[in-house]
């Protein structure tokens, strides 16, 4: 999810959505995405520190983007260097879009769910993934549901990272004993966390 700007359209119809691409191979191109989902970009200045923390772990890492919305966080690790990102959004409209970003941009590295984020953890084949983003809907407890699918089902490799955000005005709670808080900041109503998997 990024923030949003006025740029040329890659979807078209109704009520649409910007984000700059702020770093990498794409950097500066701009993308639309429909109003769609209640999708609440990320800040670019957000951004930019999170794929400052994650500059060396980035290139060639498999990565899994969570609510991927506007997929700022998913097209922007692309855009630096990932091997491959998978896009999971439950809105048909954000989905279809995301797809049609990845085809503008030229990308084979980018795939894209439709699905139930809650549904798509629980029975999709777990792969080891290098880097998980999760920026889920905010006061839906949400973090609270999902961590105990991605320890179960061992989504994320010894060694990987794990970015959450989440409302500011609460703390995670169930925070595993081996996911290692590695950076936090906070910057308004967001928080932002980047946890390492330990062993």
């Amino acid at each position: 999810m990024a923030e949003k700007r006025s740029g040329k359209a890659s979807v078209s119809g109704g009520n649409a959505g910007e984000l700059r691409i702020i770093g990498g191979e794409w950097r500066s191109r701009r993308l639309r995405f429909p109003e769609a989902g209640g999708v609440r970009p990320t800040p670019a200045r957000i951004r930019e520190t999170l794929f400052n923390w994650l500059t060396y772990h980035l290139p060639g890492s498999h990565c899994l983007d969570l609510f991927a919305g506007s997929g700022a966080l998913g097209l922007e690790a692309l855009s630096r260097g990932a091997g491959s990102v998978t896009l999971v959004d439950h809105t048909p409209a954000l989905a279809s879009a995301l797809k049609a970003n990845l085809a503008l941009l030229g990308s084979t590295s980018g795939s894209v769910v439709c699905a139930p984020v809650e549904r798509y953890l629980a029975t999709a084949p777990a792969m080891p993934l290098d880097i998980l983003f999760m920026d889920p809907p905010f006061r839906q407890g949400w973090p609270e549901r999902l961590i105990p699918l991605l320890v179960e089902n061992n989504w994320v490799r010894e060694g990987g990272w794990i970015y959450v955000e989440h409302e500011s005005e609460r703390s995670l709670t169930a925070v595993p004993q081996h996911w290692h808080l590695h950076r936090q900041k906070t910057a308004g109503q967001v928080s932002y966390n980047l946890f390492r998997i330990q062993a």
